[in-house]
């Protein structure tokens, strides 16, 4: 071999070399992806605010050629990578939870997480001046779930409808604290929009308790409200003595006091039920409501 194709062997060796390290390099350090999910980043037009979808298709979707149940759930960052493994690990492929397509609801683009369900997951502004903005040079905003009820109603679900096989006759909308205050305003307001509604630890303490005055105005003018409803709670969740009970609101006696009003009103379409899960408080209790959640409304074919 003569000295320069030597020379140019060598060179491509350590061409071949450093490249194939960077790439390990890379590979080793890189994030940690959802195989079988998309982000799409969609615009509400009336609120001039971008916010991002986080869907995830079932492991049968490309082969079945059929439609799927959709469930939307709110609070996305945490809430969309926990429902999705829920979902493998206890759906059994279908026999204990039936397969559907997850779609995340996240957060405006800009935002934090607390600011962005603060403002458009509470159904009124508030009066509590204790609360500091996480966001500086921002004012704390709240009261603005009509906006966000409009642009989930009118610029989400036909969005989904479009893209996907989704049987938008059986569509679930999963919620935890301040989502369920978001899924009271859209049940209150458009009650046809979601055929169910799992409500995890929902606020009803918020603004003195405007949510009970949402219901009692709703049965005024109503004599049925078509929709299956599934409420939960942590048993912690409530005014006791002890470091894991709530300081300021019992939200278990909340539950409880709004399912009977719900209850007393007889609509002949409502379907309820409701349970205080014990040994949880507010955070821990999430991932066993949904989990309990996707039983009671996509029941697989073990409990069909």
């Amino acid at each position: 071999m003569s000295m320069l194709r030597f020379l140019a062997s060598l060179v491509l060796a350590c061409s071949t070399f450093n490249a194939t390290a960077q790439g390990s390099i890379a590979l080793e350090g890189a994030p940690y992806v959802l195989e079988g999910t998309e982000v799409r980043t969609i615009r509400a037009q009336k609120l001039q605010r971008d916010y991002q979808v986080f869907v995830s298709l079932p492991a049968s979707y490309e082969k079945s050629g059929r439609s799927y149940p959709v469930v939307f759930v709110t609070d996305a960052n945490y809430a969309f990578p926990l429902t999705r493994a829920i979902a493998a690990r206890a759906g059994s492929h279908g026999r204990e939870i039936e397969e559907f397509i997850l779609v995340g609801l996240s957060y405006a683009r800009g935002d934090t997480p607390t600011y962005s369900r603060r403002r458009d997951y509470t159904p009124t502004p508030t009066a509590d001046k204790t609360v500091t903005s996480d966001m500086p040079g921002r004012e704390v905003k709240y009261g603005e779930s009509e906006g966000y009820r409009r642009f989930v109603i009118d610029e989400v679900l036909p969005f989904v409808a479009q893209r996907y096989r989704a049987d938008m006759n059986r569509k679930t909308l999963m919620t935890h604290s301040y989502g369920s205050l978001l899924a009271l305003d859209i049940l209150f307001n458009e009650p046809g929009a979601f055929e169910n509604y799992i409500l995890g630890s929902p606020s009803l303490w918020y603004n003195n308790k405007v949510m009970f005055e949402r219901e009692r105005a709703y049965a005024a003018k109503n004599r049925d409200l078509r929709a299956n409803l599934y409420f939960a709670v942590g048993g912690y969740e409530t005014l006791r003595p002890g470091p894991r009970y709530n300081k300021d609101d019992d939200m278990v006696g909340d539950m409880r006091a709004f399912m009977r009003a719900l209850r007393s009103r007889h609509y002949p379409s409502l379907r309820m039920e409701g349970e205080v899960i014990r040994d949880e408080d507010h955070l821990t209790v999430a991932p066993i409501i949904i989990t309990h959640g996707l039983r009671w409304a996509l029941p697989g074919k073990n409990h069909k």
